[in-house]
């Protein structure tokens, strides 16, 4: 009888060590997805982002004046003598063409952080990705608010889904470098 007492008595001095916290695994179901919903939470974002954008511009202006001024003189009653006649012209034209196309494309996968859960469970997000390949160096950085309906069972969400969306795509190196006017361009672009 103490032997089965003494076992009971490790069996329950052992079972309350290895005892759950039940407050731990609170926010999580057994029974649904595991998807970002406090600070500090992982996030995975699909930037599928394609913009287009094109303006025309044509102007066309003109101005002419003519003034004439024409004289003949009579003397003596005699119709001739000598007659003089002046006259001026102006001209003014003016022909203007503008016209401009942009495109743009990204798409990647970045991992954003839950930064704060507003009162209504929406989640505000930030991440930013840097990518360096044979010296050239990208950063993508993305913030905005994201619902909790709009994350996917894998716990990602569409970069279209993201409102009030900052996505920003930074390049510097070699090729940005080579993009750019030098100084006497833009000493003469002042100027002019």
């Amino acid at each position: 009888m103490k032997m089965i007492g003494t076992y009971l008595f490790t069996l329950f001095f052992l079972m309350s060590i290895q005892a759950q916290n039940m407050r731990q695994n609170s926010t999580s179901s057994l029974f649904s997805d595991n998807k970002a919903n406090l600070k500090g939470d992982a996030i995975t974002i699909i930037v599928l982002e394609s913009t287009s954008a094109s303006n025309n511009a044509t102007t066309s202006t003109g101005r002419k004046s003519d003034l004439s001024l024409g004289l003949s003189a009579n003397v003596n009653n005699t119709t001739g003598g000598s007659a003089t006649a002046l006259g001026l012209q102006t001209g003014n034209d003016f022909n203007g063409q503008g016209s401009t196309q942009t495109t743009g494309n990204i798409q990647t996968k970045i991992s954003a952080s839950v930064d704060s859960v507003l009162a209504n469970g929406n989640m505000l997000i930030s991440g930013n990705k840097k990518i360096i390949i044979n010296g050239e160096e990208q950063v993508i950085r993305i913030k905005g608010i994201v619902r909790p309906s709009d994350i996917m069972a894998d716990n990602s969400v569409l970069s279209y889904n993201i409102s009030d969306a900052e996505i920003s795509f930074d390049g510097n190196g070699i090729i940005q470098n080579a993009q750019k006017p030098g100084w006497l361009t833009k000493f003469f672009h002042w100027l002019f």
